[in-house]
């Protein structure tokens, strides 16, 4: 048996993955929650087996929530299950522990395989990903820019890119604002651009918006 906690701030895809994943005898959803709070909260009383993680889901980022569970909940898997860009996502979580991302547009059917995989202790991402990744097209270049990005990069890129000052970024992951400079700095040179105004174009191009 694989039992699964799901982390979604919407009602209806919360609903939607339950009756999904109740339709496998081998599955059982221990609950479901809408916060960060929530889930932390959820993992002292329950002992899943996997989260499956919104990206978005409200107070701490995904990638920082999911930071925080293989700090605390080591033996806890976490599939990631975004409407954020899969090309741009995937490899930043995957890198900050996450077993798994699988796309919101993929078919509901990716939903029950990925969950077993995952419960097998074995990495899942679609084939369609497995292969954008593993070959650059020329329309692809700021993908290729993107890959040179660590995890924390790219959590700083999107909140500069959500219109978030320094200081916010600053709070919003635990750093000083100095450091958030010198990611800034980073980001610029790594994204082949000199001002801010471009590095959230580059942003846009890598729908980080």
């Amino acid at each position: 048996m694989i039992n699964i906690l799901i982390a979604d701030n919407h009602p209806i895809v919360r609903l939607g993955i339950k009756e999904v994943l109740n339709t496998v005898a081998d599955f059982e959803v221990l609950g479901d929650v809408s916060t960060t709070n929530e889930l932390f909260e959820a993992l002292k009383k329950k002992k899943p087996d996997i989260v499956i993680l919104e990206m978005d889901i409200p107070e701490i980022n995904g990638i920082a929530t999911l930071r925080k569970m293989k700090k605390e909940y080591p033996d806890v898997k976490v599939l990631i299950y975004s409407g954020q860009s899969e090309d741009v996502y995937a490899l930043s979580t995957i890198r900050a522990g996450a077993f798994g991302y699988l796309s919101k547009s993929a078919d509901l059917d990716y939903i029950i395989s990925a969950v077993k995989k995952v419960g097998q202790g074995k990495m899942f991402i679609t084939n369609e990903l497995a292969q954008r990744l593993a070959f650059d097209e020329g329309t692809q270049k700021q993908r290729r820019f993107f890959r040179k990005l660590s995890t924390r990069e790219v959590e700083v890129l999107k909140l500069l890119a959500s219109g978030k000052r320094n200081k916010d970024v600053a709070e919003g992951l635990n750093l000083n604002e100095k450091t958030v400079s010198t990611y800034k700095s980073r980001l610029m040179k790594k994204l082949n651009v000199d001002n801010l105004v471009d590095l959230l174009q580059q942003a846009k191009a890598l729908e980080l918006y």
